[in-house]
């Protein structure tokens, strides 16, 4: 038992400093898995802002039938990296050039979802400032001294913030506002979400379903089975 108990405060003191990193409290993300017109227009984000430096070598174009798109519209739309409709999402970056860009290669968003959360992707789009100390020009509220610079700057515009008062300030706007620039993200973390588990959706029916076999159909029938067994015995 004191294992047990034990192993809860770990996990618990490991999700606070996960949730604390940065020293910036976490959003939660209103992404909806279920939402497939969400869902598309987040690999269309995806695709047009993220993939030049960060793929999904787990992930295949193929798979994107299951948010309801051809082949078709994933060939004409969606398609930048790679030839055929089965190949993987990767980017045409080479690692070791991205480390002498960067200073670091960018990681791959295959299962960045699980890793980080949604909660934290969601917020760390959406927290990108000036920042004329760093080489992009850029930093980040949630990831101090990020590698990253702001991809997607011309959408949500430019802003400043303070740390010490964690306080914003807009720079510039940007071709998107707040709202939507907001809704554009949570499409976007909704497509990484997905990304990061495809058959979760249909594990969850599945998982009901098995549930309800056992509640309705195997209960009963060990049920009877003991009656019929025991009834003998005084």
């Amino acid at each position: 038992m004191r294992a047990l108990l034990v192993a809860l405060a770990l996990a618990a003191f490991a999700a606070g400093a996960h949730a604390a990193e940065g020293g910036y409290r976490l959003d939660r993300s209103p992404h909806d898995p279920s939402d497939l017109i969400s869902l598309q227009a987040g690999a269309r984000i995806y695709v047009n802002y993220c993939l030049g430096c960060h793929g999904m070598q787990y992930m295949r174009y193929s798979r994107l039938t299951d948010l309801g798109l051809t082949e078709a519209q994933i060939r004409d739309h969606l398609m930048f990296t790679a030839e055929r409709v089965g190949d993987t999402m990767r980017i045409p970056m080479e690692q070791r050039a991205a480390r002498q860009w960067f200073g670091v290669a960018p990681p791959d968003l295959s299962v960045v979802s699980r890793s980080r959360g949604p909660d934290w992707l969601y917020t760390f789009l959406r927290t990108f400032y000036r920042d004329p100390a760093t080489p992009t020009g850029w930093n980040n509220a949630v990831f101090p001294n990020v590698a990253m610079p702001h991809a997607l700057w011309r959408l949500q515009g430019e802003r400043a913030y303070d740390p010490a008062k964690q306080q914003w300030t807009d720079i510039s706007a940007g071709a998107l506002s707040g709202v939507e620039y907001d809704m554009a993200m949570r499409d976007l973390v909704n497509f990484i979400a997905y990304v990061g588990e495809p058959a979760a959706q249909r594990r969850k029916v599945i998982g009901v379903v098995v549930l309800l076999v056992i509640v309705f159909v195997l209960f009963p029938l060990a049920y009877l089975l003991k009656k019929e067994y025991w009834k003998d015995v005084k």
